[in-house]
């Protein structure tokens, strides 16, 4: 797998042997980012189930100022070290071996963009599923900068737009063969608060 665009386009990510890890499909990344355009620029990234990278890694390549990244194995998060380390990055993303869905890892910041790559299993446990949906509702009410982006990866028909109602969002969503993107993008408020400030200094070290 290789970085598709920006100051480190075609560098190879490193990736596991085994199957475990499920890395977005080139065409599937290709096509989210071309999504996100120029949000990418700038943005304070959160990436939940991070996996090696490959997400949070590419928004860094082009221009990101720095990314939070939460992936729990062990295996993934050593290549995850790895990547960074590699490609010069240590200074703007930091690496948190821990639950994903618990907010309490997340940091205190406001994140302009979250990456959000479940196991597919996940999405067909009810129990996950619904702590899945639950911290979106978190991060849609506490951790999204006005304007921000979640980007939820599920499989095909695992979600419909209903499930967003009372979110603050706009639910938009694409589909590319089994795999699903949601967009979920924050619609702009009038209080008075956090701008995304905060996200430079939590998404980095």
């Amino acid at each position: 797998m290789r970085i598709i665009a920006g100051d480190l386009r075609g560098r190879r990510l490193a990736a596991p042997s085994d199957r475990k890890t499920r890395p977005m499909l080139d065409r599937v990344r290709e096509a989210l980012f071309s999504i996100l355009g120029e949000r990418v620029e700038g943005a304070g990234v959160l990436d939940l189930f991070a996996g090696t990278g490959s997400l949070g890694i590419e928004a860094l390549s082009r221009g990101a100022r720095g990314a939070r990244f939460l992936e729990q194995g062990r295996k993934p998060a050593g290549l995850l070290r790895k990547n960074l380390s590699d490609f010069g990055l240590e200074e703007r993303g930091i690496v948190v071996e821990r639950d994903a869905l618990a907010p309490k890892h997340w940091g205190d910041g406001i994140f302009d963009l979250v990456f959000m790559d479940p196991p597919y299993p996940f999405m067909a446990d009810p129990l996950r599923r619904l702590a899945v949906l639950k911290s979106v509702g978190e991060l849609v009410r506490e951790r999204l900068a006005d304007g921000g982006v979640i980007v939820l990866h599920v499989p095909k028909r695992s979600l419909d737009e209903d499930e967003f109602k009372g979110l603050h969002v706009d639910a938009r969503e694409r589909v590319y063969g089994t795999t699903a993107l949601w967009f979920l993008e924050s619609l702009a408020t009038d209080d008075e608060g956090d701008d995304g400030g905060e996200a430079e200094s939590e998404a980095g070290p």
